[in-house]
Order: C-alpha cells, then structure tokens, then sequence
C-alpha cells in the first residue's frame, strides 16, 4: 500500500477521526519541541485557525525560559496568537502528593482546558505521536492495567484531540528537515531519569533489536485490541443492567448473579478500578463473597461491604461523625423540616384525626413525650419495644429479622426520648407512646427516605 505523503496523512486521520473542523479555534499545546512545532505548523498549513499555548514548568534553569522565548517567537513569526503560563511545580507536586511528571500532567491539562473555554475553541490539540503510544503501552503493561490501558492512547479523549498519532517520531524530524523548521532540544528526553525516558531511550531499542519493526508491530496490536475492546466494552455494559440492582445512594451486586458471569473478577475490574479500588483489594473482594458477611473494602468516598447475599457498594460515604445525634428537638414549637426537608412533624388535636397507616408517617400522644427529643445512629446495646408486643429486645435483633444489611444498620436513624427509642425512621414505632381513645395532643412525624 503507498504511503501518503506526511500532510496528507495527518489531514485524513484529522477527517477519518472527526478530530477537527474549520468552524472554531483550536489550542495547540506547544514546548518548543520537535514534535509541537510540527503540529502547530501542520494545523496551520491546512487551515486551522490556532492559538499556540506554552506551558513554563520551570524545571530546567535557563532551558525553560529559552524555550518560553523560542515558543513566543515562532508565533510572532507565523502570526499565530500566543498565550503563556508559568507553573512552581516542583512545590505544587510536594503539596498534591504527585511525581514530577503526573504534577506538569495536570497543570498543563487543567490549564490547557481554562485556555479552550476562554478562546471558545473546539479542541485542545497535543502533538502525541505513534512512539508516544507505544510507550504508553510498556509504561502501562509495566504498572499493570486493563484491556483499555492496552489501547493506549486514542486519536480523541474528550476536548483533547492527538491529530499525530499515525506517524512516528522519525517521520516528524523529517518534516521538519524538509520544512527547513527549527526547534528547541529537551536534553532531559535524552537522559534516562524518568520512566518513560527508560522506556524510550533502554527498552525500545532492545526491543528493536528483536524485531527492526516492533514499534509498527506493536501499534498494529494496539488497533486490534481496540476493535476487541469495543466489544468487551458492550459486553461489560450488558452485564452491568443484568446484575447490578440501585437501592438509593448504593448499588447492590447479588452474589450468585456475579458468580454466574465468565469472569467476576474482569467485572469488578471495570466497575471499581475507576473509583480508585486498585487489583489487590478488588481479589480480596472476590474472596470475601464466600466469607462471612461483615467484610469492608474502603478507599476515600466509597466503600464495598460484604452482606449476607450480596456485595454493597456504597458510592458516597455517608457523614458519620463521632457524635451520633444528628438532629435534636428541643420543643414542640420548634416545627421545621429536618435532615435537609426529609424528616418534618406536626402538632394536632386528636379531634377527628386518623392515625397514618404509611409507614413514613409516626404518631405519638404528645403529653406522653420528655423533651428534648434527638435524631441519632444505632448503638451496640440499644433496646427496643416495639408497637404491639410484650417487652423490649435488641435492636440487633429486630434489624437481623427483618434482615438489615450492614449499610442498612448504619443508615438507620431513630428517633428518641432520652434513652428510650421512639422510632425507627420509616419502620416501627414504640409501644408506650401510643395515640389512644385518651389522647388529647398528637405529634405525627413523616419521614421521606
């Protein structure tokens, strides 16, 4: 097959991918590079309008403010428009926790998006090119990852949009030889510091000297594999309406249906691992289905728990401070809604009133009430009489007959005298206090789940 020339190329990624239109500007991110000067003139070869955005990470002494005045310069010359920031990132990283390199990843990518909504752009054009792919692959095969990281990069991620990926580093440096373009040369892309420099400048070659085309091979594969995932994707999806059952702000996966899919593990996978649940914990939750029940897998706003049947999937952690009381009443004249509008009550002579059936709803002869009454969380010991029978008994044990889930107790609030249980919201209510044929004053709660 002939092989179109560079421009062309790029032009029929740009049109076969719906990367690109006329009709808006594009920011192109620009270092200073070969590969970003390549872009930045390609685009505007062909016709896009183009706002070249330079990031200063400065990293590198004097390097980055030649670069800034390089980048500044080659858009003066081509009558581009430039815009410019300046990062501390070596304090930004400490602060945030992150490598040097993930830490200039997201300031320039947050900052990249600021500059696509300020010039009302289509897109944010990065000049990743087909080596950049292959060593995304190695680096993530390296790290460990799913069908998706054996993909690597894609032509589009959102706004951001790789109009390169077709053509190799070599064929970028031979453009610009033609074009009789300069560019400026990051001698840290030449030392073996970073990870991905050890892929590029130690791994690559090695490999290469297996296989003079294994940069080609692997691309190739990394196209095959994003056919596969296609399907494996609409395949997960199908699985995820088949098993997973919403119950409010938490998922439930019934155990025997997980069990019954070709790989629990490959779905948990696609269903936690973005949430932050890293492999390990995500076998360790496999395991848990056939322990006992009572098994939490925590990672910062979201929890799995092992219940009896199934797993639940608790996708906001609830606000449980070390005060359990989460609502007090102090009087009978305090009426007002509650619990953000959810919890709400009312005081009523007992002339003509019918007591709710709706489970939402809780009446109470008022005179029988001591005040100050609180909402709270269960209590290990808690005690509980309810409507209808003889004598109290733990709260442990009416939730395990009417068969509470771990996250079901925890979200349990009760409504209280003083130590005595007057309520549990949206479930019984206690015997004791009672609307009667002798009621004079009522209070009805109604609760909204």
């Amino acid at each position: 097959m002939l092989k179109l020339p560079f421009l062309q190329q790029i032009e029929s990624f740009i049109a076969d991918n719906h990367l690109l239109d006329k009709s808006a500007p594009v920011v192109v991110g620009i270092s200073g590079g070969a590969d970003s000067v390549a872009l930045l003139h390609v685009l505007t070869r062909l016709g896009y309008a183009c706002i070249a955005c330079h990031c200063n990470f400065n990293l590198r002494g004097d390097e980055s403010l030649r670069d800034r005045n390089f980048t500044c310069e080659i858009a003066r010359q081509w009558g581009i428009p430039f815009d410019e920031v300046s990062f501390d990132t070596e304090p930004y990283a400490r602060e945030n926790g992150l490598s040097i390199e993930m830490a200039c990843r997201r300031l320039r990518y947050d900052w990249f998006e600021e500059k696509r909504l300020q010039y009302g752009a289509q897109a944010i054009a990065v000049a990743h090119h087909r080596d950049d792919s292959v060593e995304t692959l190695l680096l993530n095969l390296v790290r460990g990852t799913g069908i998706a990281g054996l993909t690597s990069m894609r032509p589009r991620n959102g706004f951001v949009v790789r109009p390169f990926l077709p053509v190799s580093r070599q064929e970028i440096e031979q453009y610009l030889s033609d074009q009789k373009l300069s560019h400026v040369v990051d001698h840290t892309n030449l030392e073996a510091i970073y990870v991905r420099n050890k892929i590029r400048l130690e791994v690559l070659p090695l490999l290469r000297t297996i296989n003079p085309s294994a940069d080609r091979s692997i691309y190739a594969t990394m196209q095959n594999l994003r056919e596969v995932e296609r399907v494996y994707r609409q395949a997960i999806e199908q699985e995820q309406r088949e098993v997973l059952v919403a119950e409010g702000a938490q998922v439930r996966i019934p155990i025997d249906r997980l069990r019954a899919l070709p790989s629990p593990r490959a779905f948990l996978f696609e269903l936690l691992s973005p949430h932050g649940f890293v492999p390990d914990q995500i076998d360790e939750i496999l395991t848990a289905c056939d322990g006992e029940s009572g098994r939490v897998f925590l990672v910062p706003g979201q929890r799995v728990v092992k219940d009896r049947d199934a797993l639940i999937w608790v996708q906001q952690e609830a606000d449980l401070s070390a005060d359990d009381v989460v609502v007090t009443i102090a009087s009978a004249r305090d009426a007002e809604a509650f619990l953000e509008g959810r919890l709400s009550y009312r005081c009523v002579s007992s002339e003509s009133y019918e007591v709710p059936r709706d489970k939402a709803y809780a009446s109470f002869d008022l005179d029988k009430i001591t005040f100050p009454l609180t909402v709270r969380r269960w209590r290990i010991g808690d005690r509980f009489r309810p409507f209808g029978m003889k004598g109290s008994r733990k709260l442990s044990d009416y939730f395990a007959d009417r068969k509470y889930s771990l996250i079901d107790k925890s979200n349990a609030l009760l409504l209280c005298s003083g130590d005595t249980i007057l309520w549990i919201l949206g479930e019984r209510t206690a015997d004791g206090y009672r609307v009667t044929p002798d009621t004079k004053r009522i209070i009805e709660f109604n609760y909204k789940k």
